[in-house]
């Protein structure tokens, strides 16, 4: 396993991390036990949740992936040093977390001390904002005439990451988390933050998670440049766009108990005919150099320049592991020059 820098953090994180977002919905404790044990053995050291974790969000499972963790943890506490460990804040438009209000100062304290009693741990390694107040959800589920930014006051934005960032520096104090981070958010959000953090000595921003797959590239070059240059981890989600990439979705197949068949709106956005097309030559490409679709797609993101660290999600100890295995991959040119003719052709299937 090779590992990157956490942004300016100071720490070093496995180029896989492990995200749950499965667990306490599709997968049990027991599976969350085992997929922690074989990761750690592989030498990931990075497991990402959230406390709206599992999905689809809802009340009954808000809460529960952080759980599993927690219940993991109190088992294995002395592992806990060993791992880094991230979890997120949910932002607005819940209406069963905070009645559906946005992130403050006091909400950061107070759902960090829910979280960490959920997963039974003193500290948070990387507390994340799971998406801005500015966006609900986030931004990559809006369009041009849903979202204006022109109406945005930035007075009052920049009130409210301050705001945000003092809660955050309460913890980080009080040593109940000790780095920060964003996701779902944009090059403007990130500025904000370091801005701020700069002017009134508040925590820096460490890193930023955003969807980023070879489906769904939007953030290169623009984020990730920004990322790079201000010291800022890029930590990839959904590289597999929720299944696509793995080819399983091809010709209208749904294979039963994938994501597609209980959270439709995976596939409502992202069942696109050019998606199909690119998916079925990125598919054809993997099998012709004796690589599963999904070790193509993983491999592409962790030679993206920039990128730190990908999370990876699996509901079968299988599947986990052949994406794992993804990460000893190196594509060479050619197969590297067919991704981008392929890629030059469906820029955004999505």
């Amino acid at each position: 396993m090779k590992y990157s820098p956490l942004g300016s953090s100071g720490v070093d994180v496995s180029r896989v991390c492990l995200g749950s977002m499965t667990w306490g919905k599709q997968n049990t404790q027991n599976d969350a036990d085992e997929q922690i044990a074989y990761a750690l053995e592989q030498g990931v050291n990075f497991i990402d949740t959230a406390e709206m974790y599992a999905v689809p969000p809802s009340p009954e499972t808000y809460g529960k992936t952080e759980e599993i963790i927690g219940n993991w943890l109190s088992r294995n506490q002395q592992k806990r040093s060993g791992v880094v460990l991230a979890t997120k804040i949910a932002g607005n438009g819940l209406s069963w977390v905070r009645d559906g209000g946005n992130i403050t100062r006091q909400t950061v304290i107070e759902a960090v001390d829910n979280s960490l009693k959920r997963l039974q741990t003193d500290y948070i390694d990387l507390y994340q904002l799971h998406w801005p107040n500015r966006s609900t959800p986030h931004f990559g589920r809006q369009w041009p005439d849903t979202l204006k930014f022109t109406d945005v006051n930035t007075q009052e934005q920049q009130a409210s990451m301050l705001d945000i960032l003092e809660g955050l520096n309460e913890c980080v104090k009080a040593g109940k988390i000790k780095h920060c981070g964003l996701s779902d958010d944009t090059p403007w959000g990130i500025s904000q933050f370091l801005s701020l953090a700069k002017e009134h000595n508040l925590p820096r921003m460490v890193s930023i998670q955003n969807e980023f797959s070879l489906a769904h590239a939007k953030d290169w070059p623009y984020l990730i440049e920004q990322c790079v240059h201000e010291d800022i981890a890029y930590l990839p989600w959904s590289p597999l766009a929720a299944g696509l990439l793995t080819g399983k979705y091809l010709n209208g197949a749904r294979p039963e108990g994938s994501r597609w068949t209980f959270m439709q709106r995976n596939g409502i956005f992202r069942d696109t005919p050019n998606a199909e097309q690119a998916t079925k030559q990125y598919v054809e490409l993997a099998h012709a150099n004796n690589i599963t679709p999904a070790q193509l797609a993983l491999a592409w993101c962790n030679q993206v320049d920039g990128v730190t660290s990908s999370i990876i999600g699996a509901t079968s100890i299988a599947q986990l592991k052949e994406d794992i295995d993804a990460f000893n991959i190196t594509l060479n040119d050619e197969i590297l020059s067919e991704i981008n003719t392929i890629f030059r052709n469906h820029p955004m299937p999505y």
